[in-house]
């Protein structure tokens, strides 16, 4: 039993990062093990938290508040007159972000959206929560979640003031 082959959960991102940690433990490169064995950690506790093994996509999950995590800290601290510290969160984002799949550039996140907005024949911001329930699943982890909610937005908004042109026009010409 003891060489039984890892469980099917055991994800590729979670390999990579022990490989990446044993290699910064042989290189003594003090920051990336740091970072690295508290990504272990966040991963582990999740993995207790699900009650198993957890995939790529759980990975990139716990990822994705990690780095969020050191965004605001960045902003905190910059905002505090901490540069110091800023600095070490922005090398720590740095490690962190290796490990997240590659971002989606903003047209084929506009065209995701438009795809949504399309799907969810979405007229306008009242609709915000539809399609982010339809964007949201198909960029995670390739997008941030603040940029999406404002591309989303932003598209939703054209749309209302276009239909709006289109209802004032066709009362002129009921007028005419």
């Amino acid at each position: 039993m003891a060489d039984q082959a890892k469980p099917k959960g055991d994800s590729s991102i979670k390999k990579r990062i022990d490989d990446d940690l044993k290699e910064a433990l042989k290189s003594k490169d003090s920051l990336t093990l740091n970072v690295l064995r508290m990504l272990k950690s966040e991963i582990r506790y999740k993995e207790i938290e699900k009650g198993s093994e957890l995939s790529d996509d759980d990975v990139i999950s716990v990822l994705s508040t990690a780095i969020k995590k050191r965004k605001d800290s960045i902003q905190q601290f910059e905002k505090g007159g901490r540069d110091d510290l800023a600095s070490r969160e922005k090398e720590e984002l740095a490690v962190v972000t290796k490990y997240m799949p590659e971002q989606l550039g903003d047209e084929e996140l506009s065209q995701i959206i438009s795809q949504a907005i399309s799907e969810e024949e979405a007229s306008g911001p009242s609709d915000l929560g539809k399609v982010m329930k339809l964007v949201m699943p198909k960029v995670r982890g390739r997008a941030d979640g603040k940029k999406v909610n404002q591309m989303v937005s932003s598209q939703l908004q054209s749309i209302s003031k276009l239909s709006e042109d289109v209802c004032l026009k066709r009362e002129r010409d009921d007028v005419a």
